[in-house]
């Protein structure tokens, strides 16, 4: 298992805690001062690193009325043109590095996804920490094996990815130098349904792939996101808004900061609660050890009186002997009198 990955000052991997994203991707709405804020209210809500999106519509498409150019199939942009809809939703790239050294000073982590080889190139100047690929772009090898050129840690999005494609992806990855590699188990849904989103396949994935693995979770609530810390995602990414009551591409999606808190914090009581393999006593459990049950009498029994069913039983509290002797007793007889209600003890048995 490669794990863990180093992300700035982060170690993310198995038993380190789990490393949490705000993405802002549109919700930034072509204000600055809007990204800003969602920078600092990512750093209010206990996110550890606020990830953007690097792309312009030229970048990414073709300006094109043609119907392969159109969104359709059900989505929330259903009818628009794939270059309007990415010209609203880009951030412009002289945002970022004043949004980095915003993050920087937060003591955040800043990272982004770049869309082509001219991002990868712009990004590398600014010095981000690592890179996502989409999971659009999990079949562009030529911009992973360029992104793993970087050196950089290389967090993989997987929505729609059969198991051959992820490997391939993996393969391209190392093969350019890449020696970071995160997988997040993802469904390109917007938003997902929790029925589809097969939490046990990102198990299947760190098994399959050695690889650390964690969740870009598009459902509309946190639940999905504290079940994948369970089953040991050690990365969660999730959509961040200031507010849903103000329409975007990916507002409908998104957590409010009162939400993100307070996934962040479902997260890490999730983290203290899975521990270590344990058994027995734990510290907090030692007061109730009085409370299991052992052998007591339950009648009163004279001396040289056999022990039966009737007047021995097992019982709260336990501080008599313990109930496996139970078979041993029976038929025995007392060693005096002993009054009802007294724990059973070897110096009572003859």
């Amino acid at each position: 298992m490669k794990d863990p990955i180093v992300i700035g000052r982060r170690s993310v991997g198995t038993g380190q805690p789990t490393y949490i994203v705000a993405e802002i991707s549109a919700n930034h709405r072509q204000k600055f001062e809007e990204a800003v804020k969602l920078v600092r209210a990512a750093k209010d809500v206990g996110a550890d690193a606020v990830k953007v999106q690097t792309f312009t519509p030229d970048t990414i498409t073709l300006r094109s009325d043609r119907e392969d150019f159109r969104v359709g199939g059900g989505t929330l942009w259903d009818g628009r043109t794939l270059y309007d809809l990415y010209e609203e939703t880009h951030m412009p790239w002289e945002w970022q590095p004043k949004l980095k050294a915003v993050a920087t000073d937060l003591g955040m982590d800043f990272f982004s996804s770049p869309f082509d080889s001219t991002a990868v190139e712009f990004l590398e100047k600014i010095g981000v920490p690592a890179y996502k690929v989409a999971s659009f772009e999990i079949v562009d090898i030529p911009l992973i094996e360029r992104i793993a050129r970087t050196g950089k840690p290389l967090i993989l999005s997987t929505g729609m990815a059969t198991k051959e494609e992820i490997g391939e992806a993996v393969d391209a990855a190392r093969g350019a130098g890449a020696d970071q590699i995160a997988l997040l188990k993802c469904n390109s849904g917007y938003p997902a349904p929790p029925e589809e989103m097969n939490l046990r396949t990102m198990v299947d994935m760190r098994e399959t792939f050695r690889l650390p693995i964690g969740l870009s979770d598009h459902t509309l609530g946190m639940e999905v996101s504290e079940a994948a810390v369970s089953l040991g995602a050690c990365i969660i990414e999730k959509h961040f808004t200031l507010s849903r009551s103000v329409p975007g591409p990916d507002s409908a999606f998104s957590l409010e900061p009162s939400e993100f808190r307070a996934l962040v914090q479902a997260i890490r009581v999730v983290e203290k609660s899975l521990g270590t393999v344990r058994y027995g006593v734990s510290p907090a459990e030692r007061k109730s050890l009085p409370f299991r049950r052992s052998l007591f009498v339950v009648r009163d029994v004279t001396e040289g009186e056999v022990f039966t069913p009737d007047n021995v039983r097992s019982i709260r509290p336990g501080t008599g002997l313990h109930p496996r002797e139970l078979k041993k007793i029976l038929g025995r007889k007392a060693a005096k009198d002993i009054a009802r209600g007294t724990p059973l003890s070897t110096e009572l048995i003859d």
